[in-house]
This record gives structure tokens, sequence and C-alpha cells, in this order.
């Protein structure tokens, strides 16, 4: 069974930066994508980030140019490196991957557990 657990989240000033990190276990034969997702209260989780194997990587306008995701394959591990970091930015962030865990099974989504970034003075 695969698994993704987060860290790095926490309180920040504006300004700031946070580094978020998302390290997978368990079976993984391939993996067809992975990203970062937020929700703030009473809003719809949105998608900031996200890397599509064949190297598309896509940026939500808002944090394009502020945000960076990144993976250490050998550590099965991935990243978003938050710098500026605006009150707006504030919510909960959860880490996404598609991935098979077998090469004669489908793949399947696996979510983290989310972890709260606070962005405020």
């Amino acid at each position: 069974q695969v698994q993704l657990v987060e860290s790095g989240g926490g309180l920040v000033q504006p300004g700031g930066s946070l580094r978020l990190s998302c390290a997978a276990s368990g079976s993984i034969h391939n993996i067809y994508s992975m990203g970062w997702y937020r929700q703030a209260p009473g809003k719809q989780r949105e998608a900031v980030a996200s890397i599509i194997i064949g190297g598309n990587i896509h940026y939500l306008d808002s944090v394009r140019g502020r945000f960076t995701i990144s993976r250490n394959n050998a550590n099965n591990t991935l990243y978003l490196q938050m710098n500026s970091l605006k009150p707006e930015d504030t919510a909960v962030y959860y880490c996404n991957e598609n991935i098979q865990e077998h090469w004669w099974s489908g793949s399947n989504d696996y979510w983290g557990q989310g972890t709260q970034v606070t962005v405020s003075p």
C-alpha cells in the first residue's frame, strides 16, 4: 500500500519562505503525475503545481515565479519550495501522486494527509 507523508508546513510572515515535503513509501512501479494542491477555508481545493511525467510542469498563475515544484527520485520525495509568501497563500496543502504499484496493475491517485501553511504578520 502506497503512503504519502507530508511535512514542512507552519506559520510564516509575509515575504517568508517554506519548503513542503511529501515522502512516498510502499510499492511503486511507475509514477505518472505528481502535484501539490491547496484548500483554504470556504474555498474549493485548487491545483498549485504539478509535474506530468514527460517533463511538463504547470503552476497556478498566482504562484508562478514564487513556488517551485521538484522531486528527488532517489528518495521518492516531492517538494514545494514556496518563496515570497503572501497571506492569500494560507491554506492546507496536499500532495498527490498518480502511482502504478505493480507492472500488472492500473494506476491510482494517492494523497498526503495535508499540512497547514499560515502566512500572517
